[in-house]
């Protein structure tokens, strides 16, 4: 059969796979692996070279997506959650180390299973490329993957349902979470309610004058005027029997109405005139970085801020949220005001929509050669390789979005599109080539290797817990969102999300997840080479 043909056939047949869900886990893009490796068993074969070129678009736009919170929650408010991703690897890297020795496991192998373990495909790409013999580590990969998923997942559901919980705290007011995120995506269910105002306490005060608007995701997007709709004016204060157009999640919609008024109609037809608003691409600096409370938007521009955009995430922003770059806002306002603001805040969306590919083809290169750069210590050489190259490029370039002509932001679509395809690229080539060799492999370790996996996701997945709810007191939710952000578990943040309405879980992963992910790729190699070296 025509290797061409095979590849797409195993990608085609992974995709399918992956999407089958067993209560409520699905294998998603990393399927492609398995049904490789079957098809390598087999004495298939795809096209060569097609893996190193999908490992390397797969870390670059991976570096692009997590440089924007990397290096920034490092630094902020999130570095609790930033350390605990760290100390979560390492501890799954000095598991995998003991094991190694234990059991007598080679350095390959051994690190796949670290990567399948901690569910990382970026370092499974950095190990597969710093060895020689690259079949192992597939294997290992393989085995501890679905291991790492069920995990994770039964543990988080057991710790929601056995563990003691806190008060969920309002967000934007988790000093623990990452500030950038306070916001969280649980508030993607917006509604708009007309509320009238019948509390005395708050008349002849302004919106943002109200405690309750600092801290829920609720805004004041216009007042009915002579039975019109219109964008609050910049020295707007509540009067009684005003009539305001409240726009917010529905967890928090109510509960602002109440200090408000009464809430006069369920209508969501009420519709914006598109001369009364505008969507805006955030990319100045004047306006990323600052908490809407800072900005002030409303009484400088006479604009509010209706929604925003960040990471195919819709929400309704409360005055502690911290706008970010590329944040897309829904401005409501005069059109003269929103004609004002449109410089200072950015561009319209088209003129981010365009995938710059010469800068793609630059950062790929660049980060190609920065992988070939080696550093020697003693006898070992180190590099950052064809993973870790493009990797630490797509960071710099996602953390600063723009350096000389070079692009470091690509559209979602796109950016979406290069990553799962470079990723299946990747795991199509992996599986191939590791599948010939597969039977030997787990007739000589096959249950050591199940043992193994599990202890490489129980240890660090109880340390991490362990650390984050005794050691930094963080409340249940927190933790577990920042343990799944350390394990790179995807699966186990879906069963947070679906256990409570709390911003808590995700603000934590989000903090917690890119720290992890770059850890553990960097990593990965140098658990290799030193295993290499004592073993």
């Amino acid at each position: 059969m025509s290797p061409l043909l095979v590849l797409l056939g195993v990608i085609a047949v992974g995709l399918l796979v992956g999407r089958i869900s067993i209560f409520g886990i699905s294998l998603g893009t990393s399927a492609i692996l398995f049904v490789a490796l079957l098809a390598g068993h087999r004495e298939m074969s795809i096209p060569d070279g097609i893996g190193t070129l999908g490992l390397a678009l797969f870390v670059y736009c991976v570096g692009i997506s997590a440089g924007p919170t990397f290096f920034r929650g490092l630094a902020s408010q999130g570095r609790m959650m930033a350390t605990l991703g760290g100390l979560i690897v390492m501890t799954g890297v000095c598991v995998a180390a003991a094991a190694s020795k234990i059991f007598d496991l080679p350095a390959d192998l051994t690190g796949g299973l670290m990567a399948g373990a901690l569910t990382s495909t970026p370092a499974l790409g950095a190990i597969t490329e710093a060895v020689e013999q690259p079949a192992n580590v597939a294997v290992g990969f393989g085995v501890a993957y679905p291991i790492g998923i069920v995990v994770v997942v039964l543990f988080v559901q057991l710790a929601i349902k056995f563990g003691k919980r806190e008060p969920t705290a309002a967000a934007g007011q988790d000093g623990n979470s990452s500030s950038s995120q306070s916001e969280s995506s649980d508030l993607s269910d917006i509604k708009r309610r007309s509320v009238q105002i019948i509390n005395p306490a708050i008349v002849g005060r302004r919106p943002g004058q109200v405690e309750v608007f600092k801290d829920s995701g609720c805004q004041i997007s216009r007042v009915q005027v002579d039975s019109r709709w219109l964008p609050l004016a910049p020295d707007y204060a509540f009067r009684l029997d005003d009539h305001v157009m409240l726009v917010g999640a529905d967890s928090d919609l109510h509960r602002v109405a109440d200090t408000l008024g009464v809430i006069i109609t369920d209508e969501e037809a009420i519709l914006d005139a598109d001369h009364q608003r505008k969507i805006l691409v955030v990319t100045s600096p004047e306006i990323y970085g600052h908490t809407l409370q800072e900005l002030r938007l409303r009484s400088r521009y006479g604009v509010t801020v209706a929604r925003i955009r960040r990471h195919e995430m819709e929400f309704v922003p409360s005055g502690r949220t911290r706008i970010e770059f590329g944040d897309t806002l829904t401005l409501v306002g005069e059109s003269a005001n929103l004609a004002k603001i449109q410089g200072v805040v950015g561009h319209r969306p088209r003129a981010l929509n365009e995938t710059d590919l010469l800068s793609l083809v630059v950062g790929l290169a660049v980060g190609i050669l920065v992988g070939r750069v080696s550093l020697q210590l003693g006898e070992m050489s180190l590099s950052l390789g064809i993973a870790g190259g493009p990797l630490m490029v797509g960071l710099i370039l996602g953390h600063f979005r723009r350096i000389g002509p070079i692009r470091g932001s690509y559209p979602p679509a796109a950016q979406m599109l290069m990553t799962e395809g470079g990723l299946a690229l990747f795991l199509a080539d992996a599986g191939i080539h590791a599948g010939t060799g597969i039977a030997p492999v787990l007739a000589e370790h096959g249950p050591v290797l199940c043992l193994v996996a599990a202890a490489i996701v129980c240890v660090p997945l109880m340390v991490g817990y362990c650390v984050s709810r005794f050691v930094f007191k963080l409340t249940l939710f927190q933790s577990l969102g920042a343990t799944c952000g350390g394990m790179t578990s995807t699966p186990g943040l879906a069963v947070l999300t679906t256990a409570t309405e709390s911003s808590q879980p995700v603000t934590s992963y989000v903090a917690a997840y890119p720290v992890a992910l770059v850890t553990i790729t960097i990593l990965g190699p140098l658990l290799v080479e030193l295993l290499n070296a004592i073993l």
